[in-house]
């Protein structure tokens, strides 16, 4: 059975100390916060690659809506 939390790692970054002020002044959980960051990160860069390795796919797609209209759209109630 997979571990309820994931393993976790320690790290030492260094962060711009007006950000770590704010940040307690607001009562953000650092890590958490830094580990949010990341995640939206890759999820960013993800999301380009997909696009970038699929752009022929969905050019060629933009072009067939151009050419001819929605598949279907006859059919949509709006």
């Amino acid at each position: 059975m997979p571990d309820a939390q994931p393993s976790r790692k320690s790290l030492k970054i260094s962060i711009d100390r007006r950000l770590i002020e704010d940040a307690k002044a607001f009562n953000i959980d650092i890590p958490r916060a830094v580990e949010t960051g990341i995640v939206n990160a890759i999820a960013t860069e993800k999301k380009r690659q997909w696009q970038e390795e699929n752009k022929d796919a969905i050019d060629s797609s933009n072009d067939y809506v151009r050419r001819n209209g929605l598949p279907l759209a006859k059919y949509r109630p709006f």
